[in-house]
């Protein structure tokens, strides 16, 4: 009997997924580096991604590289958070490539790069409005000159960060501003930028949309991957899967209960329960899972199920079709936070599904507005 809660992982839908966006970029000079780090770095996943196309792989934490290599991937892999200063040496010997926004760290770098006797390449992240990680573009020229003097490390690229912070959506005059950049940054630099990494996921509409010519030549993919949506609207992208990842869990509590009293709350963090009015056909249960285990606003409930709050271990459902028995498995959807979170829970099983890849998705999962990638 398997276990809940658990999140049941379709390879074969993450391969397909993969394989689409690989070849519809393709064709616009433009690849996928696949970005694991929701996943924390879980092999299989990673191992789909790669037999999808990809690349590389790109990674947030050193602790799920560490992860991937020991499973014995042996695929370049980039870290594209600005490297921890006292994780120099590991990110060195595990990590071909790093976004860097320091030159202190990027210095670090090198020193551990020349004792393992390694080159490190080095991605400088460019600031372009999404006020998070990234060098002001005017300060860029100088900083890879920097890099060009050191021993231990060489200058791969320049990218840019969209919609994670700021929410602001990638548009046709920031990748031609990232791609004079680059042309500023060769000339400054004296040698060729080879990658111009444009962002992430957010770019799809852009990058497989009619637009004029640029230097982009490479996209870090994640949430298109594994949800099959495009992150700044929400939509579904047609011809991907959008259900590769289920989180199955079980009802431990199913009972009619009165409608509660009002209650002053003494403890505000309270108020965050909001318990709907009892209504006579409903049965108010409970699932094993809760705020510890997930981004419970990110989850979809099925047609007739409805949450009334959470807490650290409890969600309570409330549902009018039919009543939950106790035992009975309930399977939820997830956004790209509740599936981050949910990945990195000690106590949900990952339960990996259908190693062999699907051709092409069911309409059966695509109801609801699609992103179509013309």
């Amino acid at each position: 009997m398997i276990t809940t809660p658990r999140i049941q992982v379709d390879l074969g839908k993450i391969q397909h997924n993969t394989r689409y966006l690989v070849e519809r970029l393709k064709a616009r000079g433009i690849t996928v580096t696949a970005v694991t780090k929701a996943t924390c770095g879980h092999p299989k996943i990673a191992q789909a991604m790669l037999d999808g196309g990809a690349v590389d792989l790109g990674e947030a934490r050193i602790t799920n590289v560490k992860r991937l290599r020991r499973a014995g991937i042996t695929t370049p892999i980039t870290l594209i958070r600005t490297p921890i200063l006292s994780q120099a040496d590991r990110v060195v010997r595990s990590c071909s490539t790093s976004y860097n926004s320091e030159i202190e760290v990027i210095a670090r770098l090198a020193e551990a790069a020349r004792k393992a006797k390694l080159v490190h390449h080095i991605m400088l992240m460019v600031e372009m409005g999404d006020m998070r990680d990234g060098i002001m573009p005017e300060n860029v020229a100088a900083i890879a000159r920097q890099v060009a003097a050191m021993p231990g490390v060489k200058l791969r690229g320049i990218g840019a960060n969209f919609a994670c912070l700021s929410g602001m959506a990638p548009d046709a005059a920031k990748m031609k501003d990232l791609s004079t950049i680059a042309s500023d940054t060769e000339r400054a630099h004296g040698s060729l930028i080879r990658v111009i990494s444009g962002g992430n996921s957010a770019n799809l509409p852009w990058a497989l949309g009619a637009h004029s010519s640029t230097r982009i030549n490479n996209l870090r993919l994640g949430e298109a991957i594994l949800l099959g949506v495009e992150p700044v609207s929400g939509d579904k992208i047609s011809g991907l899967f959008t259900d590769a990842f289920t989180l199955v869990t079980e009802v431990i509590e199913a009972k009619v209960k009165p409608v509660p009293a009002k209650v002053k709350f003494t403890n505000p963090a309270l108020k965050e329960l909001h318990l709907v009015p009892d209504n006579i056909r409903a049965i108010r249960s409970i699932i094993a899972i809760g705020k510890q285990d997930t981004d419970i606003s990110g989850l979809t409930l099925p047609k007739g199920v409805t949450c009334l709050g959470a807490t650290s271990d409890h969600m309570v459902i409330q549902t009018i079709r039919s009543h939950p028995r106790v035992g009975s498995a309930l399977r939820l959807q997830m956004n790209y936070s509740a599936l981050m979170r949910a990945m990195n829970a000690p106590d949900i099983t990952k339960v990996i599904l259908n190693e062999i890849p699907l051709r092409k998705p069911s309409s059966a999962h695509r109801d609801g507005p699609d992103l179509a990638l013309v």
